[in-house]
């Protein structure tokens, strides 16, 4: 019996010690903003998840996450024999666990329809139930004179376009009714070039998020990674400003080692990652000397050179490893580099994504003493 006692004692605290245990997310914040690490698509057994919600509250802020959604399906919910309750209860259970831990929980909902429109999801909405309704646009317009914000879920997703990712007329209509306002570029481990173009070209809010339904750790392997989230540049960090933020645009999709977003947001992101640790550097002509860049972010910057460097050459291709400093090597070949105070170092982020394909053109300016 003692040591029944003795096991179950340890198992109490090793659970307790992992429920303490947070990671951080090393992402800036830019000038004027908190950057916020969110994933607004997730499911629990209220539909068709597997976990209890307060089990998705622990997992995220386990994971350095500081806003989530639990979007339940209102059409598709294959455990309803087991568990019984209103398309509200699972915002409830996880509400109280949220506030504890200080993590913002969004009330959401997926609508999910065939395609066209597909899935959407209803981000600040005040009643799921209100949203079970037979025809889709009459749930889509309920959940906008609910104030909800609307995402287009997974557009590329092969069960719903299995040939090609299209944009619908009803896109369209949703567009000009103001009943679409996000879109997902980013799903589960998908990735969506077609919806990067969409939402620059329509003026749409760009997302990445987990669609998780299994415990997280059974789909991405977080001791080398991590799931996919939205970074949302937030004035503060509450439902409010977040719900600002996502109608004014000020987002990022984060998947990998790749983050997509504006280049307003994006530019300030990369500069706030870096700093010179060398600031009293100093080079003059046929002089070869090394900067040393150190990276506080958890993105290995991937640059190439996009131009020629007035007054020093360098290598075409530098990582940026993360949370490490690099040396770069520069030669001087100029003796322009006299009167120089300052060098400046052109390149591309190959992981920094302004468009589909289109990386990121940046500044190293390194002090020339």
């Amino acid at each position: 019996m003692k040591r029944i006692r003795l096991i179950l004692l340890f198992l109490i605290i090793s659970i307790c010690s992992w429920a303490q245990s947070r990671n951080e997310i090393n992402i800036p914040d830019i000038p004027g903003y908190l950057t916020l690490k969110c994933d607004f698509h997730m499911h629990t057994v209220f539909s068709d998840g597997s976990v209890w919600p307060t089990i998705r509250v622990t997992e995220a802020w386990q994971e350095g996450l500081d806003a989530i959604a639990i979007t339940e399906h209102i059409e598709y919910r294959p455990h309803s024999q087991d568990i019984q309750s209103d398309h509200n209860r699972s915002y409830e259970i996880a509400k109280p666990a949220a506030d504890r831990v200080g993590l913002v929980l969004v009330r959401a909902a997926e609508i999910t329809r065939s395609m066209p429109p597909g899935h959407l999801n209803a981000l600040f909405i005040k009643n799921a139930n209100l949203l079970e309704r037979e025809e889709a646009m009459e749930a889509i317009r309920e959940a906008k004179e609910q104030g909800a914000f609307l995402i287009w879920n997974h557009p590329g997703w092969k069960a719903q376009q299995p040939d090609e990712t299209k944009w619908f007329d009803v896109h369209s209509q949703l567009l000009a009714n103001g009943m679409l306002h996000g879109i997902e570029v980013y799903n589960m481990k998908e990735y969506y070039p077609e919806a990067v173009g969409w939402a620059k070209e329509k003026k749409l809010t760009m997302f990445a998020n987990s669609d998780i339904h299994a415990p997280i750790g059974m789909k991405f392997d977080l001791e080398k990674s991590h799931r996919p989230m939205t970074l949302v540049f937030a004035k503060e960090k509450s439902t409010s400003a977040i719900r600002e933020a996502l109608f004014s645009r000020r987002t990022a999709a984060y998947f990998g080692d790749t983050i997509v977003g504006a280049k307003e947001y994006l530019a300030p992101l990369f500069n706030a990652s870096l700093e010179i640790q060398n600031p009293n550097f100093s080079i003059r002509n046929k002089q070869v000397k090394n900067i040393q860049v150190h990276n506080y972010s958890d993105v290995d910057f991937v640059l190439t050179t996009s131009r020629p460097s007035v007054g020093v050459e360098s290598k075409d291709k530098v990582v940026l490893k993360a949370h490490r400093t690099v040396s770069i090597e520069l030669r001087g070949n100029s003796e322009e580099l006299r009167k120089m105070r300052q060098i400046k170092l052109h390149y591309k982020v190959n992981n920094l994504l302004v468009g589909d394909d289109t990386p990121l053109d940046v500044e190293i300016v390194v002090p020339n003493r």
